[in-house]
């Protein structure tokens, strides 16, 4: 699953969603619902990282730089 980190967002999420689906849905072998399972997980994380990532940025971007200095 070395695919994921040239996953945007967007790509992620849509991709668990149909994951979630498919595991929901059933009438998977054992074998392929483990599989699905290990991809919604490395997914999950994927979209973790961005939101992560996303929220240092804001975080950035809103705290000022020297706290003394007026805003």
């Amino acid at each position: 699953m070395s695919d994921t980190p040239d996953l945007t967002y967007e790509q992620a999420r849509d991709e668990l969603v149909a994951t979630v689906q498919r595991l929901e849905t059933g009438g998977t072998t054992l074998e392929e619902s483990l599989a699905l399972w290990e991809r919604g997980e490395e997914l999950a994380r994927v979209c973790q990282q961005w939101l992560d990532g996303a929220r240092e940025r804001l975080d950035t971007a809103v705290t000022p730089a020297d706290p003394e200095s007026p805003a």
